[in-house]
């Protein structure tokens, strides 16, 4: 891993948290993410579960965390299991964790390879009633592969079939959206790191540059800082490729009098920065340009104030909807006729601002938390309206990070340039 530790105190805390909400006599078990394959002999980059590394720090393929807090022996009620190395692996892969280092990295005492996990599970469910799996029940997620997990489950469930089975996502999503000081600190980080490509970028862009060269900028800057990289694949749109949403292609030039859509984000151990900003090729805002960033950056704000305890992200979203519509009313794309007719399932506003305006955010990019509930302190979201004007090739988006504080917010991107008369400056400078 290029991060640098993070300290074990931090799993230490989120595996307590975890087990008091277990019922009596319970085993919860997580495993690792598999190494993806690609074709021939190649693999993905590992990327690890989250909720395994949310409970453990192990940033590492073929990994079992088993939690028991009811066994009647102590040593066992924390049982992690880690691949065993060998010569030939040190030579071909690389260093895999000891067991003294996984102890060091996770506080777990008890660490065995993974080869004994299937005995020391007989043991201990001999002692247990329940057992709680870790399927992905992201409200987003359309996986169709199968995981570790979800083998895991299948054979859980043939050699064990008279137990009470339990749920760990529904615990884990209530426990993760809350961020603790320390995770906020490194989600701190990720973002500073992605302020620092910002500015980077904003020396390197002029007319003729092309979108790839762009995403390079970001990335030396973001792997000089000990990042492993952009925490999504990121979005680097060029006049009216910004109108398309999930672009990544990321292969035009850009040209003067259009603007550049940026939506990246570094990751830093595992945490993730969202970033969005929309800057001028040619390093001047046009007058419609000018009045439509305004629009979106006035949304933004309007929208962060929003973000405080006791809000629920429904009621904001629709509250998000009539700022958008306003806004677009003053710039004649909509008129009232549009607002009259409009469909209260897909209003007026939505052919020009068409997504959401904030999701969760932390070990992953869309993070785990519910929509239904009402904002805690400790909450992280992205807030991030948009524009998007295909007649005109234009696209504009404003994305920050916000943490929710005892007295409101707190804005985690506060330092990185967003008016447009700074970033007309720092781009002319």
């Amino acid at each position: 891993m290029k991060y640098r530790p993070i300290g074990a105190e931090l799993f230490n805390l989120n595996r307590k948290n975890f087990v008091e909400q277990l019922k009596p006599k319970s085993v919860a078990v997580f495993h690792s993410n598999d190494i993806m394959p690609t074709n021939a002999d190649g693999t993905m980059p590992f990327k690890q579960n989250s909720n395994l590394l949310y409970l453990s720090g192990i940033d590492q393929e073929e990994t079992v965390l088993l939690i028991a807090p009811d066994f009647p022996d102590p040593n066992f009620r924390e049982v992690l299991f880690v691949k065993e190395t060998s010569e030939e692996i040190a030579i071909w892969e690389g260093h895999k964790f000891t067991k003294s280092e996984a102890t060091d990295v996770s506080g777990v005492k008890n660490v065995r390879w993974v080869s004994e996990f299937e005995k020391v599970l007989s043991t201990i469910l001999a002692e247990s009633d329940n057992i709680y799996l870790d399927l992905n029940e992201h409200i987003r997620s359309a996986n169709e592969v199968e995981t570790r997990t979800e083998r895991f489950f299948k054979w859980c469930k043939e050699h064990y079939p008279l137990y009470n089975y339990e749920r760990s996502f529904p615990i884990l999503m209530n426990l993760r959206m809350v961020k603790s000081q320390r995770e906020v600190d490194m989600i701190q980080h990720a973002c500073d790191i992605t302020e620092k490509g910002f500015r980077r970028i904003l020396d390197a862009v002029n007319p003729g540059v092309w979108e790839y060269e762009i995403e390079a900028e970001y990335m030396h800057e973001f792997l000089i800082n000990r990042s492993r990289g952009f925490a999504y694949t990121p979005i680097v749109a060029s006049g009216a490729n910004a109108c398309v949403l999930h672009y990544i292609e990321n292969n035009q030039q850009c040209k003067d009098g259009d603007l550049i859509l940026m939506d990246v984000g570094a990751e830093y151990a595992n945490y993730n920065a969202d970033m969005t900003r929309t800057i001028p090729v040619g390093g001047r805002f046009n007058t419609r340009q000018l009045d439509i960033y305004n629009a979106v950056l006035r949304v933004k704000t309007k929208a962060t104030e929003l973000l405080r305890p006791g809000t629920t992200i429904t009621e904001y979203h629709k509250e998000v909807g009539l700022m958008m519509q306003s806004e677009l009313l003053e710039l004649g794309l909509i008129d009232k006729t549009d607002v009259k007719n409009q469909d209260p399932n897909w209003p007026a506003y939505k052919k020009y601002f068409m997504h959401g305006t904030s999701h969760h955010l932390g070990l992953d990019v869309h993070d785990v938390g519910s929509f239904h509930s009402e904002l805690s302190v400790g909450n992280v979201f992205t807030v991030e309206p948009g524009i998007y004007i295909r007649e005109e090739g234009i696209g504009i988006r404003l994305e920050d990070n916000i943490l929710i504080t005892e007295d409101g917010h707190h804005n985690l991107m506060r330092n990185i340039p967003i008016h447009a008369e700074e970033i007309e400056d720092l781009m002319n400078k």
